[in-house]
């Protein structure tokens, strides 16, 4: 029985949930944090996009199921491993998407109609847009912007268009850091995580990073000095956390290039200790930049 209810948990994959406190970003920017009732709102966004991100996951491992268990590592995933039963895991998954679309409906439309393109972008990734060089990346990265927009419109924030541009690019970003692991492993293993992964080399996927890391860095600085976001937080102060969304994004490369990892964006932010400390020092900057003036 507890080796069952390990193979559920491992099957929604908590260290993931780390992607879903995207949904806390517009709430930093303006200015929604010290609110208690938007804090609360926001933090039952973040829950539903747990649980929603979990049925995606479960839904994933059904359909990969098969591709698992030759794949060195992830045969050893719940529903690969015979851990879990693929009807046990299907009637999980439309449990999570039924909880995570109707309480998200009923906090707020908006945030319901998020939650199910979500949803739904995911399900497209799943059963055809693994194979699609291109979409399949921005179909990952669409999935991190969604939870930024979710987080956005469950407290109707206005959100920069600066702002809205980096997330995207960002989120592409980390998307092409998690494909170029995927060659590596391919080139040094012959195991192909996707059927689109054969098409890139990491060539490719350097040139397309070297563009979207560019874009993303100028994208941010000029909002940081953007005249309305001066307006809005009356400092010009922000532009000072630039340095360390410099660092993060070097460091993550150097990560990605050096030390072959980059596979799982969740798990690098939670295990690499100088990225893992850059990231808090740049949120307690941005607290007193933003809330303190």
């Amino acid at each position: 029985m507890t080796r069952k209810l390990l193979g559920f948990l491992q099957l929604l994959r908590p260290h993931q949930w780390t992607k879903n406190l995207f949904v806390f970003a517009p709430s930093l920017f303006a200015r929604k944090l010290d609110d208690p009732q938007s804090l609360l709102v926001v933090a039952e966004a973040f829950f539903l996009f747990c649980a929603a991100s979990g049925a995606v996951y479960v839904f994933n491992d059904i359909v990969d199921a098969k591709a698992d268990r030759v794949h060195p590592r992830k045969r050893l995933r719940p529903i690969a491993s015979g851990a879990v039963s693929v009807p046990a895991a299907a009637l999980l998954a439309a449990l999570l998407c039924a909880v995570s679309v109707g309480l998200s409906f009923l906090s707020d439309r908006s945030f319901g109609a998020v939650v199910i393109c979500y949803l739904l972008v995911n399900v497209f990734y799943s059963l055809f847009a693994k194979g699609l060089i291109i979409i399949d990346v921005l179909c990952i990265s669409f999935g991190f912007f969604l939870r930024i927009l979710g987080g956005s419109v469950i407290l109707d924030i206005y959100l920069s268009n600066w702002i809205i541009i980096c997330g995207l690019l960002l989120s592409v970003f980390l998307s092409l850091g998690k494909r170029r692991h995927e060659t590596v492993l391919l080139a040094e293993k012959g195991v192909a995580p996707g059927p689109a992964v054969e098409h890139y080399s990491p060539y490719l996927l350097d040139q397309f990073t070297v563009v979207v890391t560019a874009a993303t860095l100028v994208s941010y600085m000029i909002y940081t000095m953007d005249q309305h976001t001066v307006e809005f937080f009356g400092t010009r102060n922000l532009v000072f956390t630039v340095p360390f969304v410099l660092y993060g994004i070097f460091r993550y490369l150097f990560l990605v290039h050096e030390k072959k990892d980059g596979g799982d964006p969740a798990m690098v932010m939670l295990t690499d200790r100088p990225l893992l400390i850059n990231i808090v020092l740049w949120v307690i900057l941005c607290l007193a930049i933003i809330y303190g003036t």
